[in-house]
């Protein structure tokens, strides 16, 4: 099954990063307000501006983005775990 995200949703698979500072690992609850990684795995196709026009999402499939702990919905797909997020719920993507 595949997801194919409507309007200027993208769907995202969080990384998972093992939080370690000087040989001590951090739970999760540390960094919970902070914002989070994932990678873009589809991406919908666009917002219909006022004036009718498609205002296609700027993002792309394959690209590493930071995204707001509680913006994206989580949704399963065949036993993996997904995001599904607005376009302006990611802060920023990292090159």
């Amino acid at each position: 099954m595949k997801i194919k995200p409507l309007s200027d949703r993208v769907v995202l698979e969080p990384v998972k990063e093992e939080n370690k500072k000087g040989g001590i690992i951090l739970p999760e609850t540390v960094s919970k307000e902070r914002p989070e990684q994932a990678k873009v795995v589809a991406v919908g196709p666009g917002k219909m501006g006022d004036d009718g026009k498609l205002i296609p999402v700027s993002l792309k499939k394959g690209q590493v983005v930071l995204f707001t702990k509680y913006g994206p919905n989580e949704v399963k797909v065949e036993d993996k775990e997904y995001l599904i997020a607005r376009e302006e719920d990611v802060l920023a993507v990292l090159e």
